[in-house]
């Protein structure tokens, strides 16, 4: 088939990859456009973009694809269909409506449970226990259309939003072979979404800051499911009296210990959760300081002491 594929993040790579070792003809690579990163702020490609280059494909990268021009760009490459994985743009329906059978979006949950951006930490951090990836026709709603494929993925106790997101991009990649040959067949059965939606809205820098107040098994949640990015985070005071800022970026759950929340219990930074210490404790595992490489618990202790009793903030 006649392809064009659109996509931004790392989640989209192996699906890329697979249209391309399934023999289907990808005329055209769509991406966000490169974006300042690192300590340099240099300009770099999206993953999807740098992938594609390295195999010799053309790549668009309009700032906003409801520009006439990139429409018209899109519109003109007279495609079979348009696969879509995380590409991070909102379509119009001149350009829904373009490719001969249309466009197709693989998305990281099972919907309509947590349609929107950020799907797979939303269900680590609600604590679910599966999610899923699946298929769908694009409509001009939110994650609205009708469902071809899917495929259901446990959420394992330590799962971070990395971990569990390669699991689902390895998974729904596979999904891409059986779903076009049904389209191109005129044999794939579309399933219309039934049940209350809910919303993985883009997470926010307040939001990610931990709330010791909570009980330790939502913590512990919401540590997972920011993990690697944004990061979860919290204040303590510096070596000059300072609030400084440092993510959280793997934890575990302590319920037989307690203690105010917010406090560090002990010298493996067990921290204290839950109204008056009634919620067991976070242990946190990995953590990592500002302009630093993440590290172990120990080797962070080593060159910045919190004694039991630290209170963070």
């Amino acid at each position: 088939m006649r392809l064009a594929f659109m996509g931004t993040p790392d989640f989209a790579v192996p699906s890329l990859a697979e249209l391309i070792a399934s023999g289907h003809e990808v005329v055209g690579v769509w991406s966000q456009p490169p974006r300042p990163r690192g300590r340099g702020q240099k300009l770099t490609p999206s993953p999807v973009h740098a992938f594609a280059e390295t195999m010799g494909l053309p790549v668009f990268t309009p700032e906003s694809m409801k520009s006439p021009d990139a429409m018209a760009q899109f519109i003109n490459l007279d495609l079979d269909a348009a696969c879509v994985v995380a590409y991070g743009q909102i379509l119009k329906r001149d350009v829904l409506e373009a490719p001969r059978l249309g466009c197709f979006n693989l998305h990281g949950s099972l919907l309509p449970r947590w349609r929107g951006a950020a799907p797979i930490q939303r269900a680590i951090m609600a604590g679910d226990r599966q999610t899923g990836v699946q298929i769908m026709r694009m409509s001009e709603g939110l994650d609205e259309g009708p469902i071809l494929l899917s495929e259901v993925l446990p959420i394992l106790p330590d799962d971070t939003s990395a971990t569990l997101g390669q699991r689902m991009a390895a998974t729904g990649a596979t999904l891409w072979s059986r779903a076009l040959a049904a389209i191109e067949r005129g044999g794939a059965v579309e399933t219309p979404q039934v049940g209350e939606p809910t919303y993985a809205k883009k997470i926010t820098p307040a939001e990610a800051r931990i709330d010791w107040t909570r009980p330790a098994v939502e913590i512990d949640a919401h540590i997972r499911g920011l993990s690697p990015a944004p990061g979860a985070w919290f204040e303590v005071a510096g070596a000059d009296g300072q609030p400084t800022r440092i993510k959280a970026l793997m934890s575990q759950v302590s319920l037989k210990a307690s203690g105010a929340s917010g406090q560090v219990l002990d010298g493996e930074l067990r921290i204290g959760t839950g109204t008056n210490g009634d919620g067991g404790a976070v242990r946190l595992l990995r953590v990592q300081r500002p302009g630093k490489a993440a590290q172990d618990a120990a080797e962070f202790l080593n060159g910045f002491p919190l004694p039991p009793g630290t209170v963070l903030g």
